[in-house]
């Protein structure tokens, strides 16, 4: 087992986000996390990540108990989250931000090789390479955001809605990218709007429901559960 969630609870004040909410990602997955608006996706990444304080609940990475290490350091361990929203560094360069992925490793040969590598992926990169990413489009910026994630060598990738506010043809891009670099070596959790996308290329999936798991199961029995068509597919 990769990663294994238990009894995760996020309370922001006298609101409970997440109550007591359970789930397990193997080598070699992708997870797709599915729910409405304010089901607690975005607040599940950020409390793996650290970046927000769990009430209560254990988080294991990889056989280490990571509950509650700092953000820095669940990063050195390779678990990376791609905010949503991108979160770009808008006043550096496109090859800046992709450095600065890289900056808790040290190993200089290795960090050109995945730059390479990022660049093969997102051609669009290497053409704006030297371009400040502010001026990049939102599908750009979006693909920069994942670059940067990738120039941390994860063995487990979070992505926070990677197709917010794209158009569909670049929300297409975006997945088969997603299939990718999966298909490389690198696990995913991918938290997504868009339930349809996120379940025809995920091993299995989660449902939350305002803060609770309320369903999982292979993605593609999933599709077919007339239930989750009608609340999530427009079925």
């Amino acid at each position: 087992m990769m990663l294994e969630v238990k009894n995760l609870v996020v309370n922001y004040g006298a609101i409970r986000a997440l109550k007591g909410i359970n789930f397990n990602v193997e080598k070699g997955e992708i997870i797709s996390l599915i729910g409405s608006n304010g089901a607690g996706k975005t607040t599940t990444l950020h409390a793996l990540s650290n970046l927000i304080k769990k009430t209560d609940g254990q988080v294991t990475f990889n056989g280490e108990d990571i509950t509650d290490l700092s953000p820095n350091h669940i990063v050195e361990r390779r678990l990376i989250q791609v905010p949503e929203g991108r979160r770009i560094f808008a006043n550096m360069s496109v090859k800046e931000n992709l450095e600065m992925g890289a900056f808790s490793r040290s190993d200089k040969a290795g960090i050109k090789a995945d730059m390479e590598h990022v660049f093969e992926l997102f051609p669009r990169m290497k053409e704006r390479v030297r371009q400040l990413a502010g001026t990049l489009s939102g599908g750009e910026q979006q693909m920069l955001a994942m670059g940067r994630g990738l120039m941390s060598k994860p063995d487990l990738l979070l992505l926070d809605e990677p197709s917010m506010g794209l158009a569909p043809i670049l929300v297409d891009e975006i997945f088969e990218i997603i299939k990718k670099i999966n298909s490389e070596g690198t696990t995913i959790l991918l938290v997504e709007q868009n339930a349809y996308k996120a379940m025809s290329i995920a091993n299995r999936v989660y449902i939350l429901e305002t803060g609770e798991v309320t369903g999982s199961g292979i993605a593609q029995d999933m599709i077919k559960d007339p239930s989750v068509q009608k609340a999530y597919l427009g079925g």
